[in-house]
């Protein structure tokens, strides 16, 4: 299924989908997208605390992500110009991840609202 985002007038097709496992392209994390945003939303603190040498653009695709590195466990906000396919086939350990989503049969996750009963 892919997950179409509009911004203003423009329509993008996100590349990772909510459920999908990525990996930071620079940074030793990984997650499962929990949320896409069709752009940059968030603030223009934290927008302006990323290093202007790997700042990434606005105007491309923002994900959510419960995420974890070797230490710990927390949610991310990546462009997707920073992120990559994870496919390790290792589970995410995050504890909101049983929350949220149901592991399906090919190593992804699914929403648990999206279960049919």
């Amino acid at each position: 299924m892919d997950y179409v985002v509009k911004a203003m007038n423009k329509t993008r097709t996100a590349k990772f989908q909510i459920g999908q496992i990525v990996r930071h392209r620079l940074f030793p994390f990984r997650g499962v997208v929990f949320d896409i945003d069709p752009e940059f939303n968030n603030t223009d603190e934290w927008y302006a605390s990323i290093p202007a040498e790997v700042r990434p653009r606005k105007d491309q695709p923002y994900y959510h992500l419960l995420a974890e590195n070797a230490q710990t466990e927390y949610v991310a906000y990546v462009s997707e110009q920073n992120l990559l396919p994870d496919t390790s086939g290792d589970p995410v350990r995050h504890p909101q991840v049983a929350e949220l989503f149901v592991k399906d049969g090919k190593g992804s996750y699914r929403p648990r609202n999206s279960m049919m009963n």
